[in-house]
């Protein structure tokens, strides 16, 4: 006699397993053979989404195409217009993105080159290796243009910003992952975009996304005038405002000028370094290393790189405004140390690579540092941290990192080069005013930074409890 099929007790097992039945039609649609994708979870979230009625993404826009898949390296300049990458898509706003590499005029207008114009309004999405599903919007109307490796979501007006906090979010992320294609170098095809669902949000929970989504940008831009009114301070005080460094390429030296420096390439020696000095030479000045204590960290090597542990911060994570998620993690165990994690008020310095990016660490990290990042802690309480920072990122300390490490394809800044950097020292009280626009300046990104992590969360909140509860949740910051 052949065993009853009990269909409960089958359902059961297959709570407790990770096993998912789908119907062959699913499998048709999707064209998508491997288990992962059928995951419970994923298979879970994509059920979410259908009792809301969602739609394809391509449903709520006018357009979603990628950018430049010509070769044009050879074009890239430091002036011009910007040409934005994958790695440049890691703040909300493209704007943000602190040095885009830039192409010529003639090269932005070529007719090949039309079809990767950026719009204001303009959602960007990487496509292309380990960031795919990074979002940044394009705020302004500004001439730009991005490389294939960026999807342009060009969004109806109505939906213009609930785009993008829709693919910030969980909801949107996870969607994202699971359609990703590829083994070492994975990949998002657009025509995978239309498998997106995002749900039909109402007129009222979309007009209360943009308006947070104009409330985040305004704190951005606040936060950015705080910061160049620090910057203009500084170099008034130091009468360097309307300095243009001199381009004259002869100098006259004597033979004791090479005997101190220890130098003979002719780099060293441009006028524009000497004006410089000569600028700043009615001031208090001291040595860098009088005024801090400089550590190195570590170079573990690729082969110790990994996907899981300690965060590994390197030069490309980090700008003057802050550091991003890095790629790359190290083993735990075998790595982590407590002086190798920055502290408080500690400044990263970059002296290989883009060398002379000074970052001010805001509070502890558990992360490690490359070796090429140095850490510098204030010892001499003549200089505020936040204005070392501003003077590291200035011109003055600018051209000296370019003198000292300049005449080479991947530029070098020695340690002991760092320590002998020239530092103007300007009255507490001037300090003080600097001091007081930097902070201001990173309070209110970091405000901007919050309410763009409230407008995700709305996001999730509207689709797991309902926009009635998003609603609340808003008016609830709006009225705070």
């Amino acid at each position: 006699m052949s065993p009853v099929f009990d269909e409960a007790k089958y359902r059961a097992l297959l709570e407790k397993l990770e096993i998912s039945e789908v119907n062959l039609s699913d499998l048709e649609k999707s064209i998508r053979l491997d288990s992962e994708f059928y995951s419970k979870a994923y298979l879970q979230l994509q059920n979410t989404l259908e009792k809301l009625k969602s739609k394809p993404l391509n449903e709520y826009c006018v357009s979603i195409s990628d950018g430049n898949h010509m070769s044009i390296s050879a074009f890239f300049s430091e002036d011009g217009i910007p040409y934005y990458r994958g790695q440049d898509i890691y703040n909300f706003f493209i704007e943000q993105s602190p040095c885009p590499l830039r192409v010529p005029e003639e090269i932005f207008n070529a007719k090949y080159m039309k079809r990767s114009h950026l719009h204001q309004g303009d959602i960007l999405m990487s496509i292309v290796g380990a960031i795919i599903g990074n979002i940044a919007i394009v705020s302004e109307k500004f001439p730009a243009v991005c490389s294939c490796k960026l999807a342009i979501i060009r969004p109806q007006p109505a939906f213009k910003t609930i785009i993008a906090f829709f693919l910030k979010s969980s909801f949107g992320h996870r969607q994202i992952e699971r359609l990703r294609r590829g083994g070492g170098q994975t990949g998002f095809l657009l025509e995978d975009f239309p498998q997106l669902q995002m749900p039909d949000f109402t007129v009222d929970f979309r007009k209360k996304v943009d308006s947070l989504a104009t409330d985040i940008y305004d704190k951005y831009l606040q936060a950015i005038n705080c910061y160049k009114t620090a910057e203009h301070l500084l170099l008034q005080e130091l009468g360097l405002m309307d300095w243009q460094p001199d381009n004259e390429s002869v100098a006259t030296k004597t033979f004791a000028d090479f005997q101190n420096s220890g130098r003979l390439d002719a780099e060293y020696y441009q006028p524009k370094y000497d004006d410089l000095f000569k600028r700043i030479s009615s001031y208090d000045k001291s040595r860098l290393g009088d005024i801090v204590n400089i550590t190195k960290s570590i170079e573990p090597g690729s082969e110790a790189y990994q996907e899981d542990g300690v965060p590994f911060v390197r030069v490309s994570d980090i700008t003057k405004f802050g550091i991003t998620s890095p790629e790359i993690h190290l083993d735990r165990d075998k790595y982590y140390s407590e002086n190798l994690t920055p502290k408080k008020d500690t400044i990263l310095l970059s002296k290989d690579g883009s060398v002379g990016i000074a970052y001010k660490v805001e509070n502890d990290l558990d992360v490690i540092t490359s070796g090429a990042l140095l850490h510098l802690t204030v010892k001499n309480n003549d200089f505020l941290p936040d204005y070392l920072t501003l003077v590291l990122n200035s011109i003055v300390v600018k051209l000296q990192a370019e003198r000292d490490a300049g005449g080479s394809i991947i530029q070098h800044w020695k340690p002991s080069e760092i320590e002998n950097v020239i530092i103007p020292k300007l009255p507490m009280a001037i300090q003080e005013q600097i001091a007081s626009k930097v902070q201001e300046s990173f309070a209110l990104r970091k405000e901007s930074k919050r309410l763009l992590d409230l407008a995700k969360h709305a996001v999730e909140v509207a689709i797991e409890q309902g926009e009635d509860a998003a609603m609340n949740l808003l008016e609830g910051v709006k009225n705070a």
